[in-house]
């Protein structure tokens, strides 16, 4: 396993950019690892982006070179559920086109602020 370093990113990635501060978003929490905006296409009453601030394609890329950013994405999830919510939430990486995925950097879609259906 070898971990990327804090200044991996990608010049061209529309996430990298809004990490970078160079496209707006609507910033939810941001610390050392992570950056979380709200979706521009919500599908629960908050729909939060958390990615982290390294570069990785997808979660399996990232669960392979740096799981502990993997279980902080997932303590930032349980965090804005809190804030938002009674903490229920669902959480959802979508990895690889096929499956829905059209940003190549990696993020958890955090949806919570309401009952959600099956």
């Amino acid at each position: 396993m070898t971990e990327k370093t804090a200044q991996h990113t990608d010049p061209d990635c529309l996430f990298c950019k809004i990490i970078a501060g160079q496209i707006p978003s609507d910033k939810v929490y941001e610390d050392d690892v992570v950056y979380a905006f709200k979706d521009i296409n919500p599908k629960a009453k908050v729909h939060v982006l958390v990615v982290p601030k390294n570069h990785y394609k997808d979660v399996a890329d990232l669960a392979e070179n740096d799981p502990k950013t993997l279980v902080h994405i997932v303590e930032t999830a349980k965090k804005i559920a809190e804030d938002a919510f009674h903490g229920n939430f669902r959480l959802i990486f979508n990895t690889g086109k096929d499956a829905g995925q059209s940003v190549f950097h990696v993020h958890a879609h955090v949806l919570t602020g309401e009952v959600l259906e099956e």
